[in-house]
């Protein structure tokens, strides 16, 4: 496979040595339908890279046998009902790198939690259940949740996609099964402009080509998960843009005596861009314009530090501050036309305009539904604001992949819906920025997470 050639092709050199400390840690959802052996398969991860010690294998007996899936079910109702509920995340490193897992749960109701481990991870492994599926033909349907899992991660910019097509040790014939769900799996990729890593056919529950190679099952030769997973590359952070900060906290320090700088330090995680010392910035809302003095890093030794890195700023003047406020790069100052000298200077452009209307992607995750008209606290950066929904655009059919006409978004949902905010905020696509880019909707009474943002 073309995939799988490229992240060979790809492959970081350090990871020959064996000195895993010198490569970042890939953080990893499984997720997928219900029951499609996504505990199971992580418990296989860690038992068969000798990540689990003999005791903890043995408080995850039943009847006798191990159950994979009680490594990661830790809550006693997932334990009672044989689900999972909530996003468990477990930890293990092999020679060639570290690794952090999430285990999302796969029933529909519990969407919001997969969306949540999402957010964050560099990776998301879609597992597929043979025996749900009509393997026997070749234009066989997907699970609706299957397509709700890859469309949300693609949604929400996770960097590598991979399918795993599980429990195909338990069909007749598991090459006809293979290809053909290989087969349904790129097209609907292709259909949703999924760029996929790479597919691998794996049994969770005998652990055939997740850790240890099952050589021609299925007709594949083809690297491992966990070989594919080791490849993988980090999402990189939005480092080439305008910097971008949003302040979480203020520290103040005013008995110092330095009065060459501010005293006080501006705590955060850097959006976008990177921050050094000499870099000319705008607070806003205020408006008001400063220099960076000094960037400290989570040690608090003076670093420049890029984007999805934690930093505290102090600027070279006082200026007010608060959490929620950005700091972001300063206005590009507009040249006036040289042949006019009595015109009135052209306004600076912003590196991060602000806006009250934006066009967005909506994953609502409410029991109850997303109409127009309603009111919602809106959560940007570190940053509160009412948010009015101006209009249901239309809704995504995620087994057709059409735009439908909507009046509302139903729970669990995906859709483009207009919104009105009470104040502006430096939003940018989701596309370009990350940070800047998303959104959380609050329910102003309940005060529950209702919607995750993505603008458009």
């Amino acid at each position: 496979m073309t995939a799988i050639n490229s992240i060979a092709t790809g492959a970081n050199n350090t990871s020959a040595t064996g000195q895993n400390d010198h490569i970042s840690a890939l953080k990893f959802i499984t997720c997928g339908s219900v029951d499609d052996g996504k505990s199971t398969l992580i418990g296989r991860l860690l038992v068969d890279s000798k990540a689990v010690l003999q005791d903890h294998l043995a408080g995850v007996q039943r009847q006798g046998e191990t159950d994979l899936a009680l490594l990661t079910d830790g809550l006693s109702a997932e334990r009672e009902q044989g689900i999972t509920i909530d996003v468990a995340y477990r930890y293990f490193a092999t020679e060639e790198r570290k690794f952090i897992i999430g285990d999302a749960p796969g029933h529909e109701q519990y969407t919001r939690n997969m969306v949540t481990a999402a957010s964050s991870a560099d990776a998301a492994v879609v597992l597929v259940d043979a025996t749900k599926l009509d393997w026997k033909n070749p234009g066989l349907a997907l699970l609706p949740q299957t397509r709700r899992h890859s469309l949300l991660a693609h949604l929400l910019r996770v960097h590598s996609l991979v399918f795993a097509v599980n429990k195909l040790d338990a069909v007749e014939d598991p090459a006809l099964a293979w290809k053909h769900i290989q087969g349904a799996l790129q097209a609907f990729a292709q259909a949703a402009g999924i760029t996929v890593r790479a597919m691998v056919p794996v049994s969770a529950l005998k652990g055939w080509n997740v850790v240890d190679a099952h050589a021609g099952w299925c007709g594949y030769n083809g690297p491992t998960l966990l070989q594919l997973l080791e490849e993988l590359p980090n999402t990189p952070a939005d480092t080439a843009l305008a910097p971008a900060f949003p302040v979480q906290w203020v520290e103040k320090f005013s008995s110092s005596s330095d009065t060459s700088q501010g005293r006080r330090v501006f705590w955060g995680r850097v959006a976008a861009g990177s921050f050094a010392p000499g870099t000319a910035v705008q607070i806003f809302p205020s408006g008001q314009l400063a220099t960076v003095a000094q960037v400290l890093d989570h040690a608090r030794h003076p670093k420049d530090v890029p984007a999805g890195t934690s930093a505290g700023i102090i600027l070279d003047r006082e200026v007010d501050v608060s959490r929620g406020d950005w700091i972001l790069a300063a206005p590009t100052p507009a040249a006036a036309p040289a042949d006019d000298d009595f015109g009135d200077t052209p306004a600076a452009t912003p590196a991060w305009p602000a806006s009250r209307e934006l066009r967005t992607t909506v994953a609502w995750m409410d029991d109850e539904p997303l109409v127009a008209g309603r009111v919602y606290w809106a959560l940007h950066g570190h940053r509160w604001v009412k948010a009015k929904v101006k209009a249901v655009v239309h809704k995504l059919n995620i087994n057709t992949l059409a735009e439908e006409a909507a009046t509302q978004l139903d729970p669990n949902a995906i859709g483009h819906v207009d919104l009105l905010l009470q104040e502006a905020i430096p939003a940018a696509a989701f596309s370009q920025a990350r940070v800047l880019g998303s959104l959380i909707l609050v329910d102003t009474a309940s005060h529950k997470t209702a919607g995750a943002v993505l603008v458009n």
